[in-house]
């Protein structure tokens, strides 16, 4: 059995209210990773090109502040 099976099938065996305390544990560790890759990837300039055709659509006229 891989190592995800073996996941799988525990998270199966979970009474309903283990799995409502794992699915609030897995979201939270989803957005966590996802904050992180997000950080990483600014931090890495990745995210510029699309700030600086924000900023431009903005001073052009075609876009308005939220």
């Amino acid at each position: 059995m891989s190592r995800l099976e073996h996941i799988e099938k525990s998270v199966t065996e979970l009474s309903a209210e283990e799995l409502a305390e794992f699915t609030r544990w897995f979201e939270d560790l989803q957005a966590r990773r996802w904050d992180e890759l997000f950080e990483a990837d600014a931090t890495a300039g990745k995210l510029d090109a699309l700030a600086d055709d924000a900023l431009s659509e903005l001073a052009a006229g075609r876009a308005r502040r939220l």
